[in-house]
């Protein structure tokens, strides 16, 4: 039986859905994988100058998952321009690259910058970033999210998926602003806000206070997101959170993503993504499932 595996995300075919989540993979994961196996590689979140980011330490493991409080630590979308991309010239995966900023104009800026470089196919925008321009995240205000992805709707070609913050009251209110703003996609979703204690030393364990909560722990609040905006929107949702194994993906697909980026995992096992396709497609195999597409929100609740 011959199986399709690719998925559509906005001008962008991938061969299966599995993607690699920013800032958990980079090239040197092809001492361990054949990065062409993958869906889309996206690369660790750039901007528009050099971030230091925050005070170590920066990590800690928790319960089933890790707290993170880099800080989006960079040197720039310079850098990024002339010695990272050319690193992934000889990879023929599509590539898509995270960008941030503190203003509408710097997202801009950014997504000027990279709209002609023919290796960039998408642009994922981290929406999880104070907005210096109103109070809190821009994820947190669908107000705000509609304005910074209309901006750069206007700006770039290329494929615009916006990355959204669990952090949120309702998150289907801010999908739907970003779908109306010209999203093509979702990435749903980012790091839950947690800490960590030293009873000994009375001191948070991360030199932020709060970090990023991912792994394990997150994947039952990640499904039921994507499940409820699954039913809210009509553009393609990029599931994360905990995605571990080929069961954790295949979850997500039926929730309603029509594609998974798998995070944490590669901090454990390096060659999680791949085993994840090899993982599904044995999966679409036994049960002779001809099109993975099939089984996007297909879940049955009744």
């Amino acid at each position: 039986m011959v199986m399709n595996t690719s998925v559509k995300i906005g001008k962008l075919k991938l061969k299966n859905p599995v993607m690699v989540a920013s800032g958990t993979f980079g090239v040197e994961h092809e001492q361990f994988m054949d990065l062409n196996r993958l869906g889309a590689l996206v690369l660790k979140t750039v901007t528009l100058t050099a971030r230091a980011g925050n005070p170590p330490p920066r990590i800690v493991e928790t319960a089933a998952g890790m707290l993170n409080a880099i800080g989006l630590e960079n040197n720039g979308i310079d850098d990024f321009i002339k010695n990272k991309l050319p690193r992934l010239d000889k990879i023929k995966t599509p590539v898509i690259v995270s960008i941030a900023g503190e203003s509408d104009a710097e997202y801009v800026k950014l997504a000027e910058r990279l709209d002609g470089i023919k290796k960039v196919d998408g642009l994922e925008l981290n929406l999880s970033c104070p907005n210096i321009q109103g109070a809190g995240m821009i994820a947190q205000d669908a107000q705000a999210t509609y304005e910074v992805v209309a901006k750069v709707r206007k700006a770039t070609r290329r494929t615009i998926i916006a990355k959204l913050s669990p952090n949120v009251t309702d998150i289907t209110v801010i999908a739907k602003a970003a779908e109306d703003a010209g999203a093509d996609a979702l990435s749903l979703v980012n790091t839950f806000i947690g800490m960590s204690v030293d009873i000994e030393n009375k001191r948070p364990r991360l030199g932020n206070v709060t970090g990023g909560l991912s792994g394990p722990a997150i994947k039952p609040l990640a499904l039921r997101m994507v499940w409820e905006t699954y039913r809210k929107v009509t553009i393609p949702i990029i599931g994360i959170g905990g995605i571990m194994d080929c069961t954790d993906a295949l979850e997500f697909i039926l929730c309603g993503a029509a594609a998974v980026q798998v995070g944490t995992a590669n901090l454990v096992h390096p060659a999680a993504a791949v085993e994840i396709i090899q993982g599904i497609e044995k999966f679409l195999k036994v049960n002779r499932v001809a099109d993975i597409n099939s089984l996007r929100g297909a879940l049955r609740t009744q």
